[in-house]
């Protein structure tokens, strides 16, 4: 079989296109035939090196992906071949609190992952898509979709009525914008020019401020909430962003911190002084996944997929990703 696995930790060139022997499912194991993978801005941080978690030589890439059962082991019960299926982000998390011996193995970085023709996983870790989805939109879902799901449904979960505040149009910020509105909740979202101003207005966003116009937009946030500020907010923009997110907030207001703390920017500590919750954000369990997955069927909720690329392509689709040239979610076709 094909697969593209990270032989260096130097940048995008550290990606190879291999021949593998096809993985064979064992007792508790599936085989899935994969049909898209998606990306995510934690794939590039591993290649550079800069990932948290060190990642093994030789692994295959990406953490997403979609397909269908190809083979079962023997003991495997809640799947079939020919269920339409992805994976967990963390395949053993199956409900409850993320431990750090769970966060250990993820796929494509201490195990292998997506981007292949075939991948063996444990049965445990494999979730059924919704039937309306395509395999590149089901590609989307195990950690975009289930980190804004994730956010609104947490230690403080969003409530009919109430505001949230998305930062940009990456796939994090576009599926909380989808999220919000099935619970009834008001979008305040930031964006930095007029088309994706457009297409987040399209999506359902009540109200958009162009960061780029107005460079002191926790300002313009407030304004649209009267002065009270902000319910919610799901920060993907990082330490840069971070302190007039909390400028935004109201005093009992709700931070779900999920990008990534790089090097770069601060905050000063007594922005952190008055009532508001600020919580990490690790993607999210198996139990997660499939409650996020009801809703969308439910909903029929599409994700938004800026370009698919060809298998054979699969480093154009990084390089197209690593340009921030997208908006929503850069998918690569199966093999």
């Amino acid at each position: 079989m094909k697969a593209y696995q990270i032989d260096r930790f130097d940048g995008i060139d550290g990606w190879s296109l291999r021949e593998r022997e096809t993985p064979q499912p064992g007792a508790n194991e599936v085989l899935l035939r994969m049909r898209a993978s998606a990306l995510n801005y934690r794939d590039l941080l591993i290649l550079r090196g800069r990932y948290p978690l060190p990642a093994n030589a030789g692994v295959v890439a990406l953490s997403d992906g979609a397909g269908e059962v190809a083979a079962v082991g023997s003991g495997v019960t809640r799947l079939a071949v020919g269920d339409r299926v992805a994976c967990s982000y963390y395949p053993r998390w199956l409900d409850g609190r993320l431990t750090t011996e769970l966060a250990m193995e993820q796929f494509g970085c201490t195990r292998d992952g997506m981007l292949a023709e075939y991948v063996l996983a444990d049965e445990p870790a494999v979730v059924k898509i919704p039937p309306h989805l395509s395999f590149e939109e089901g590609a989307t879902l195990p950690c975009a979709a289930v980190t804004a799901w994730s956010s609104l449904t947490g230690p403080r979960p969003v409530l009919p009525g109430e505001t949230l505040l998305t930062i940009g149009t990456g796939g994090v910020a576009l599926f909380a914008l989808q999220f919000a509105q099935l619970f009834g909740v008001r979008v305040i979202a930031l964006t930095s020019s007029g088309p994706k101003a457009d297409l987040l207005r399209s999506l359902g966003a009540d109200e958009v401020v162009n960061y780029q116009e107005q460079p002191d937009w926790h300002r313009a946030v407030r304004q649209f909430t009267r002065g009270r500020g902000v319910d919610h907010v799901v920060e993907t923009g990082g330490v840069h962003t971070l302190a007039k997110s909390l400028a935004c907030c109201a005093s009992d207001g709700h931070v779900a911190l999920v990008a990534t703390l790089g090097a770069g920017g601060s905050i000063d500590a007594r922005q952190l002084a008055s009532m508001e919750l600020v919580n990490r954000v690790f993607v999210g369990s198996r139990a997660s996944f499939e409650a996020m997955n009801r809703a969308i069927q439910v909903h029929a909720l599409r994700p938004v997929v800026d370009r698919v690329f060809a298998f054979k392509n699969a480093v154009d689709a990084l390089l197209h990703f690593e340009a921030r040239h997208h908006v929503g979610k850069v998918v690569i076709a199966g093999a």
